[in-house]
């Protein structure tokens, strides 16, 4: 009997919340949209899980009361308030599938990888070379979250141009790892991999973004791709030489950056070419605008003959 009645008293209760609830009720105060993911702060207050964060990047404060945040921030945990989520299934089923598949859009649009790309705008970076990242400002936190939660893990980096937001060409990093440190900084382990050339600038949300198109070197056969080949192996040897014999520069260098990657077999495999010249391209003490040009360069070819020169000069310098 008392199972009955509970039941009773539950189907009673349900209808009298819906009518007692409106959409309003359920909304964020910082989207003004139907609640997504919604995470309640150990002051009491309930926001969607991205606009506390987005909040957070600017201040460890609560948006509504200004109750420091530090302690919550530092936890990075952001647990869902179970409740809350059923109510607005119970209630608002349709509005909050819909909540849900507008999320689902804004998150394929954010996978685009040649399509209003994320950009951080910062340093070189060559494809198959670490570049380790600390990440302070809030619009490139904002970045880093959204590149992890639309499952790509890629943005484009690229250096500042005088004239320009940011440089024609950059690399695409792939992240590996977010360390996430107390004060919500985090110290970000990416991987170049494509090159790209940009075709056109915008912003989103204080960071900028380009549509891009992808580089590749061009390819060679018959007679060129042997020449292609000795000037491949000779070059190569030069490198060896100046990391075994480079000034003490050159070695505390090599103690940061590791040994010199091993000679690819093919040497026309990767669009970019063989990662070890772009590894003695990010060591070498050139200029940023020179490294830009060997960057922006389809020719192994013309890469290589460059490098030689360089190569052949630092080598010929007195100690």
């Amino acid at each position: 009997l008392g199972n009955k009645e509970e039941t009773a008293a539950a189907k009673c209760t349900q209808p009298c919340l819906g009518e007692s609830l409106s959409i309003s009720d359920l909304e964020c105060s910082l989207c003004i949209r139907m609640f997504f993911e919604p995470v309640t702060t150990p002051c009491g207050h309930t926001f969607c899980k991205e606009c506390l964060e987005r909040c957070l990047d600017h201040r460890p404060n609560c948006p509504l009361c200004k109750q420091s945040l530090r302690e919550y921030l530092k936890a990075g945990r952001y647990s869902p308030t179970v409740l809350l989520q059923d109510i607005m299934l119970a209630t608002f089923p349709t509005q909050l599938a819909e909540r849900r598949e507008l999320h689902r859009a804004e998150m394929a649009e954010l996978s685009n990888l040649t399509k209003n790309i994320p950009i951080f705008v910062c340093t070189m970076s060559f494809p198959g070379i670490p570049c380790p990242l600390h990440v302070f400002e809030p619009r490139y936190r904002l970045m880093i979250r959204r590149c992890q939660e639309s499952g790509t893990r890629r943005f484009g980096m690229c250096i500042y141009e005088n004239g320009k937001s940011f440089a024609d060409y950059g690399c695409m990093l792939e992240i590996r790892q977010v360390e996430l440190l107390a004060d919500g900084r985090s110290l970000v382990d990416t991987i170049g991999r494509q090159r790209f050339r940009v075709l056109s600038r915008g912003h989103r949300d204080g960071y900028h973004t380009a549509d891009i198109e992808y580089l590749e070197d061009r390819k060679v056969s018959g007679e060129e791709l042997q020449e292609l080949q000795c000037l491949h192996e000779s070059t190569y040897r030069l490198a060896q030489r100046f990391c075994e014999h480079g000034d003490l520069t050159s070695r505390h260098i090599l103690m940061q950056h590791g040994p010199l990657p091993e000679k690819e077999e093919d040497i026309q495999a990767s669009a970019d070419g063989p990662t070890w010249c772009w590894w003695l391209i990010s060591i070498l003490p050139l200029d940023p605008s020179f490294q830009l040009s060997l960057f922006s360069c389809t020719s192994l070819r013309a890469r290589l003959s460059q490098l030689q020169h360089i190569l052949s000069a630092l080598l010929q310098q007195p100690p």
